[in-house]
């Protein structure tokens, strides 16, 4: 006789997969911004090391695909484990959002950029695209 999946599975599986998303999501955007806002002539944006060699020959612009594809990348993952999920929406939601703000995190001290930059990241790209996406999946839910 089948069983429906306990509800702690299935909230694991949406935060895994919402992670999973998400990731995806952000790779996704970051592959295309060069093509979208090519760098400055020969500044290698593939390595921390090439990053950190120019950092000085990029503009303001050279950080709007890094912001779009955090902020949407924490967005679509939570946007799709809160859908997923059967219950603890908010935890699974919220949960992809801190993920990826660790990861913003830690990114911040290894790749190199701007401290306006970096407070505009950390401060915006992750725990309000989760709640952002929250509020979605609630309106989405809705009969």
């Amino acid at each position: 006789m089948w069983s429906p999946m306990p509800i702690y599975l299935r909230t694991a599986l949406a935060l895994i997969i919402g992670v999973v998303a998400g990731g995806a999501v952000n790779m996704a955007i970051i592959l295309a911004g060069p093509h979208i806002i090519p760098p400055p002539a020969g500044v290698d944006m593939t390595t921390a090391e090439g990053l950190q060699a120019s950092i000085h020959l990029l503009a303001p612009r050279h950080f709007i695909m890094p912001f779009l594809a955090h902020a949407l990348g924490t967005f679509a993952g939570a946007l799709i484990g809160a859908l997923i999920a059967a219950s603890h929406r908010t935890f699974v939601a919220y949960g992809v959002g801190v993920f990826f703000l660790c990861g913003g995190i830690a990114a911040s001290f290894m790749i190199p950029a701007p401290a306006w930059f970096i407070a505009l990241d950390l401060i915006v790209a992750y725990v309000p695209m989760a709640w952002l996406a929250l509020l979605v999946s609630k309106h989405a839910r809705r009969p």
